[in-house]
């Protein structure tokens, strides 16, 4: 595990880009986002590439995006809520850098789940509840667990920044 990159890993509405941009902040490192990388790449929405081309010609496009993220360092990657449930992404991640598991109350997920499309796996709220108990057990599988129901964000880079004191 190299501590000169981190990925945080965790549901969808966790807060991976925003705990990903203040942590970045903090280190004076990059940061990218792999959802915001794949709509430059396909000029259209998460949501559109979904609609248009189907979940597993975005999963492919996902995982086109990560290995274009190994070479550099010092960068903080917020992935998408599926990233880490693939096993070779999560094999990928754990070997290139620090894992970092949001993990965020199902209830504060929704309340931060727009209502507009936005999030195709939202839309049905049953299937939304199956799919956040599903990908626990694939997040589980990182170096890190940070508790998002106990803390903001500033708290939650501090907790991180001392864990990589001390493991670095």
């Amino acid at each position: 595990m190299k501590a000169d990159k981190v990925y945080l890993v965790g549901f969808m509405a966790a807060g991976k880009t925003t705990l990903a941009r203040a942590l970045a902040k903090r280190l004076d490192w990059r940061v990218t986002d792999i959802d915001d990388l794949i709509e430059q790449r396909e000029h259209m929405s998460v949501a559109q590439v979904f609609a248009k081309r189907g979940e597993p010609y975005f999963r492919a496009a996902e995982r086109a995006i990560l290995q274009q993220q190994l070479a550099p360092r010092h960068l903080v990657v917020a992935t998408g809520g599926g990233t880490f449930v693939d096993p070779q992404n999560r094999s990928v991640i754990n070997r290139d850098g620090v894992s970092v598991w949001l993990d965020a109350p199902l209830e504060r997920i929704i309340a931060r789940l727009p209502v507009d499309g936005r999030r195709p796996l939202a839309a049905d709220r049953v299937e939304l509840e199956r799919l956040y108990h599903a990908r626990r057990a694939a997040y589980e599988q990182a170096h890190v667990r940070l508790d998002a129901s106990r803390a903001g964000i500033d708290a939650l880079v501090e907790e991180l920044l001392d864990w990589l004191r001390r493991s670095g």
